[in-house]
This record gives structure tokens, sequence and C-alpha cells, in this order.
């Protein structure tokens, strides 16, 4: 396995060019093709139902100035794709929302790389819910970018957040062409005891050998911590110098209303590194 299409969000939010260079930089190791997508933020459902602004100037004003913010996010993503000397990118515009432009497109991409919501600085195109949403609706794996910090280096110490439940299998299996290239992988297992049906009677050797057959560099660590389990993965995170996070997505749509477990709200809320997850 490995990834060959790179879906990307792109908007003209300041952290945009992020995404972008990460998801080129991740590109460049498996000879990946890199797709920029922006929307304009009207879903296409309205667009399809009804004669949008037809005889109402003001409304065609609106329009027309979403097309353009799109526009200039595009002649953002081509001009980055050209300093980072891409040579397999391309781009599109979308007339949808966020969700579900970006949601359709991505049944045909190996790989999502989206931004994590700064409730601080609320886009104008994208929900507050869209991480959410993505990692449950997509299909596919979800890489996520912080905000509040610059990334560097990608997969070269990554932490694989492990409890043995449907969701981690899914994510681990998703992000192996990235754990093949670390130097080391570090899987944490949190308070085994409370899953010991999962882990079996020594935790981590089963998932040790899975990676292991697969060429990663693993290694094992096992914590009993009283505080709350996505705080202490951000806090082994942080202690172990990890670069990337991989950990299953908990949860379930109900309509638009995304409803998250504990951990996975903390993590999106509070990392400070790229995560990838998988529901």
């Amino acid at each position: 396995m490995s990834y060959k299409t790179i879906l990307v969000h792109v908007d003209e939010s300041k952290n945009a060019l992020k995404r972008t260079q990460l998801a080129h930089q991740i590109a460049a190791k498996f000879d990946a093709h890199v797709t920029g997508v922006a929307l304009t933020g009207i879903s296409r459902y309205i667009f399809e139902s009804t004669d949008l602004g037809v005889g109402d100037p003001n409304m065609m004003l609106h329009l027309t100035g979403l097309r353009e913010r799109a526009e200039r996010a595009i002649t953002a993503f081509k001009q980055a794709s050209l300093d980072l000397g891409a040579s397999t990118s391309e781009c599109l515009i979308a007339n949808d929302e966020a969700n579900g432009g970006l949601g359709l497109r991505a049944r045909y991409a190996d790989l999502i790389v989206i931004g994590q919501t700064n409730r601080n600085e609320p886009s104008p195109s994208v929900l507050s819910d869209f991480p959410e949403f993505m990692i449950v609706n997509s299909g596919r794996p979800v890489l996520i970018t912080p905000y509040s910090t610059e990334i560097n280096t990608v997969a070269e110490r990554c932490l694989i957040a492990w409890d043995g439940s449907r969701e981690a299998a899914r994510a681990l299996t998703d992000a192996l062409p990235l754990l093949k290239t670390s130097k080391v992988v570090q899987v944490l297992i949190i308070n085994p005891e409370k899953q010991s049906e999962a882990h079996g009677e020594e935790p981590g050797a089963d998932i040790a050998l899975f990676l292991a057959r697969h060429g990663v560099n693993v290694e094992i660590s096992t914590r009993f911590s009283s505080q709350d389990t996505g705080s202490s993965i951000l806090a082994a995170c942080k202690e172990w110098s990890a670069d990337l996070l991989v950990m299953g997505g908990y949860g379930h749509s109900r309509f638009r209303e995304m409803i998250m477990g504990g951990t996975t709200r903390t993590i999106l809320e509070k990392m400070t590194i790229p995560v990838l997850m998988s529901h």
C-alpha cells in the first residue's frame, strides 16, 4: 500500500500554506499526486434546486465574491506548488460547502489533508465541525494540521495511540506508508487493564509483531495514568518529541451535529502536531 493521490483542502486562511507544504512533503515520499480543492461555501444542493441569484444583483455580487475568494486560494496553492518544485499537482474549485464538497471527492483519494479548527479565527467557508465530519464521513484517513505550530518534519518519530479497537486498527493500517518511513514508531498503550480482552496477556506484543512484519521499527510503551486519555496522549507526544500522532477517531454524526468521544475531542482541540485519524 502507498499513497498515490493526496487531497488537500485549500482556502484563504493563513494555515492553508502549511497544509499545502505538508501534502507535497508527503507526496514526495511516495511519488504521489496532490490535488488542491477550494470550495465556494454554498451547498451544491442549493445550486441544483434553485435559480440562485437570478434577478437579484446583491445575491449575484455575493456569489461572485465567494467564487473570487476560492480563486484566490487556488492561485496561492498553485504558487506554493511551483515554489516547492512539485510536478504532479492539480487544483479545482467546487460550488459546494467544505463538508460535502471535500467529503465527496475524498472517495477518490488515499489521504486527505485538512486543518485543525481555530475557534478564535473562524473560517467564513468552513463549519467548525469540519474535521469531525471528515473523520466520520470521508471513508479515508484524514491528516489534520495544527494551527498553532509550524511543521518541520513529518513521520520521522510517530506515536500510535493503541487501544485495540476497530478504529485504532483502521488508523494504524491507513498510516502504514508513513510508519514504514519513520525512524522509529512508538506504540502507546494507556491503562491496558481497562481493555484487557483487546490486549491479551502481553499488551502491545501482537501489534508490535504486526508492525515489525511490515518493516516498521517499533517500540512499545505502556502507561498507567489517572488523567484523561487525551491529555495522556498529548503529554506522551511532547515527551517523546513525536512529529505525527496516529489514532482512531471515535464518534458518529447525528444529522449535522458531530458527536465525538472525549479523547478524540481533546486531541482535536489541543493538538500541536499533525494527527492522522481514521474512523
